[in-house]
């Protein structure tokens, strides 16, 4: 099916070698903004379309709009097959472009417009007076921008981090008991059990997904009906309410009117808010895969701790070499959503007056965080994290073998002579144990309970504190 070529909208007539949907604000957008070849992000244009479909409906509905019923219900239509990705070639703008967003605000307008006249007998479709009717690209813009992101975050992110949260939990159940050399400072320290380890990475996970969720309860306040400026010139009372309550309903979420139209456009605050929260829960993944890399390293010359699951070859030119991939694609997804985030706090800082103009860049790169961590998160759950295999019988050797255990006795024997039984051990290779018995500090069998790494990991077991 091709578009009517008297659309009313402008453009050049459609041929068979010029298959477009849009219109002429859309050409001098592609011809203006020939930046990075990256297209404005699709799921905020779902969004627009979405936020289209229902203004037609509220606007017949509030006496707005300048058409019948059944032109109205061409616009709904149109902007439900757009909403469902059926024409996503028709959005082809920079997502480097004017810093509203009016530009894909209007390729929107254009194809929706041409789309819904050309299910129309005589009528034709304005993608200002009619798609646009009670809108501005300062209000719709942003507002897709928080459903989108709200949308990835809660069908996306939440799901995937939920998943490595349980997986990492499960580890700490199984390695519960399982004891090793804690280290500060990457040097020996006090025992600790692989479980406790593993138990706080959860956590992190965890704490890191409840400031995501408390970010995006400023996210659900949106803009919408505040049109040019934040006053609602142009929209009727009541438009805002009407559309952004049949958002929430269809997303199944507590979206609700801007307390304040010239907050909700003057500035990005719950955007960069999201983006800062999902840095966060990034930097507890760095340091997670981190620590993995440095458990796997060996297996002659590392700690050996854990063996990662052995995915594919690691060198090209050493036979038998198995590297920490999936870690070293989460960190340098960490990499990139620190990057994402120094964007998104430059350009949240960027508001003039009733306009933040860097609003294509935030959704962009709020947008690849969320896609990224939620990418990196399931991909760790199930290609690393629920495949690795603890040494055991090395990782409690290691941990007696410790002169940090010493640290049990420094109560009672003193910390100066703890220090310098620890020196000899280090200089002798003989065990805290036998040098505590050589010098008559105490008998073998109370050195032995009182450097018992079991209790020394967890020295509260069976008080309600463990």
């Amino acid at each position: 099916m091709r578009p009517r070529t008297d659309a009313g909208n402008g453009e050049q007539p459609e041929t068979v070698d010029n298959p477009k949907w849009w219109g002429p604000q859309t050409d001098l957008a592609i011809v203006n903004f020939p930046i990075s070849g990256e297209v404005f992000p699709l799921t905020v244009i779902h969004e627009i379309s979405r936020i289209k479909g229902l203004a037609a409906g509220i606007n017949l509905a509030l006496g707005v709009l300048p058409l019948d019923v059944e032109a109205t219900e061409a616009i709904v239509a149109a902007a439900r097959e757009v909403t469902a990705g059926r024409w996503d070639d028709q959005f082809p703008i920079d997502v480097f472009q004017t810093g509203s967003g009016t530009s894909s605000n209007m390729n929107v307008n254009e194809v929706i417009a041409r789309l819904a006249t050309q299910r129309l007998a005589t009528t034709r479709v304005h993608p200002n007076d009619h798609v646009n009717a009670s809108q501005s690209s300062n209000d719709v813009v942003p507002t897709a921008v928080h459903l989108a992101v709200a949308r990835a975050i809660r069908s996306g992110l939440f799901p995937a981090a939920e998943e490595l949260r349980v997986a990492l939990r499960a580890k700490a159940d199984e390695w519960s008991d399982v004891v090793k050399a804690g280290r500060t400072h990457l040097m020996d320290a006090v025992p600790v059990t692989l479980g406790q380890e593993f138990g706080g990475y959860a956590r992190a996970v965890e704490l890191g997904l409840e400031r995501i969720d408390g970010a995006l309860l400023r996210l659900y306040e949106l803009p919408l009906g505040g049109t040019a400026v934040g006053t609602g010139l142009n929209a009727p009372v009541g438009f805002a309410r009407l559309v952004i309550e049949r958002l929430a309903e269809e997303a199944g979420a507590p979206f609700c009117e801007a307390v304040d139209h010239f907050e909700g456009q003057g500035g990005r605050d719950a955007l960069v808010d999201v983006s800062a929260a999902c840095r966060g829960l990034a930097i507890s993944l760095n340091k997670l895969a981190n620590d993995l890399r440095w458990m796997g390293s060996g297996p002659a010359a590392g700690l050996a701790e854990i063996a990662l699951p052995s995915l594919q070859p690691g060198s090209s030119i050493m036979p038998g070499k198995v590297n920490p991939v999936i870690p070293e694609v989460v960190c340098q997804v960490v990499a990139q959503v620190i990057g994402n985030d120094a964007a998104v706090a430059f350009a949240g800082a960027s508001g003039s007056f009733e306009l933040n103009v860097m609003i294509p860049v935030i959704a962009r790169n709020v947008l690849s965080s969320v896609a990224l961590l939620a990418s990196s998160c399931t991909v760790l759950a199930r290609r690393c994290i629920s495949g690795l295999v603890a040494d055991e019988p090395r990782l409690r050797a290691m941990a007696s073998s410790s002169p940090a255990v010493i640290t049990a006795l420094a109560t009672s024997i003193g910390y100066d002579t703890a220090a310098s039984l620890v020196k000899e051990s280090a200089a002798t290779h003989r065990s805290i144990i036998d040098l505590v018995v050589e010098r008559g500090l105490l008998a073998r069998g109370d050195a032995e309970a009182a450097l018992d790494i079991d209790q020394m990991a967890r020295p509260h077991r069976g008080t309600g504190i463990d």
